[in-house]
């Protein structure tokens, strides 16, 4: 057996975002936000993916979306690199969903609690050395939680977690280590398969399972990733060296995000360069436009791109310059 790995955006919304997977969601949620415990019985799954039909014009950036049974709501999403705002825009996407819950004529007694769950393959607090971590308003000195409590950030940072398979004790654990071994076992582990919701996921993670069109776009977007991290790798080098000779006191923070910027754009290009050809000089000016966030949604559109009319109608959606 082999199985696709869920770090990655494409395998993640398969695995807990697909029709099938309201079960295998509130199990994950219910051990991440609420250690384990039953919290959760029932969710609807917002827009579930479906095998070849990701859409091209995304303009939110988490993988999977749910309504609980208590009304109310999240969103979670697996962040692979670790990109500029990445800890606002969780923030900001929970707020807004907090926000558009109201329709025309409703009060704010029918508000409910939004939660934002992001899983990073990169490590986001440095002062600890916890896994999962939980925010909630609270009053400064009392450390009171707000009455209303309208949202919480969860953050579970998988390079914390080194637990090897014998040391697994609970049902969290057995989650952590699927999302971080799961592409390198060849078979269940038994101590895991007798969760259910686990042995489902491995059974929608085997790539066995997966047609010869998830296949071809799932190894393209994990190639995408690989020749990501590298092309980021060498442009915040050279954006640091570009800094630094610039005399700018900053020149390391600064260095870094230009040359994160630098990389994508480069990366995008050779991408958009693959799949529709030459780049005219009118698209290569609004590529220039894009904000680190932006080029990481179109980054996820690229592959569905069939001709550089659909890379036009992106661009003009998401507001860049014509």
């Amino acid at each position: 057996m082999k199985f696709i790995n869920p770090k990655t955006d494409y395998a993640f919304k398969k695995i807990f975002g697909s029709d099938q997977s309201q079960d295998i969601l509130i199990s994950f949620l219910n051990a991440i936000v609420y250690q384990g415990e039953t919290f959760i019985t029932s969710l609807e799954i917002i827009d579930p993916y479906a095998p070849g039909r990701i859409s091209g014009l995304k303009t939110t950036y988490f993988d999977v979306k749910a309504l609980l049974n208590n009304g109310e709501n999240v969103l979670i999403e697996m962040q692979a690199l670790n990109v500029p705002a990445f800890g606002k825009r969780i923030l900001y996407n929970t707020a807004e969903m907090y926000a558009n819950q109201l329709k025309l004529r409703e009060v704010y007694p029918e508000l409910r609690a939004a939660i934002g769950v992001a899983v990073t393959d990169f490590i986001m607090f440095d002062e600890h050395s916890k896994v999962i971590s939980q925010f909630t308003l609270k009053e400064d000195e009392l450390l009171l939680n707000y009455q209303h409590s309208p949202l919480k950030l969860v953050f579970v940072e998988l390079p914390k977690f080194n637990k090897t398979l014998e040391e697994l004790t609970n049902v969290t654990d057995k989650w952590l280590y699927f999302l971080r071994k799961a592409p390198d076992l060849e078979v269940v582990p038994e101590s895991m398969s007798i969760v259910p919701e686990i042995e489902k996921a491995f059974t929608i993670a085997d790539r066995v399972n997966l047609s010869l069109e998830e296949i071809d776009d799932l190894e393209k977007r994990e190639q995408f990733e690989r020749e990501r991290v590298g092309a980021l790798e060498l442009s915040k080098a050279e954006g640091l060296a570009e800094g630094l000779a610039e005399g700018i006191q900053i020149g390391e923070q600064i260095g870094e995000q230009r040359g994160e910027q630098r990389g994508q754009i480069n990366l995008i290009k050779r991408l958009l360069q693959r799949q529709l050809c030459e780049l005219n000089q009118d698209i290569e000016a609004r590529l220039s436009q894009l904000s680190s966030e932006q080029l990481s949604a179109l980054a996820e559109a690229i592959f569905d791109f069939s001709s550089l009319a659909d890379l036009s109608s992106w661009l003009e959606t998401n507001n860049t310059f014509q």
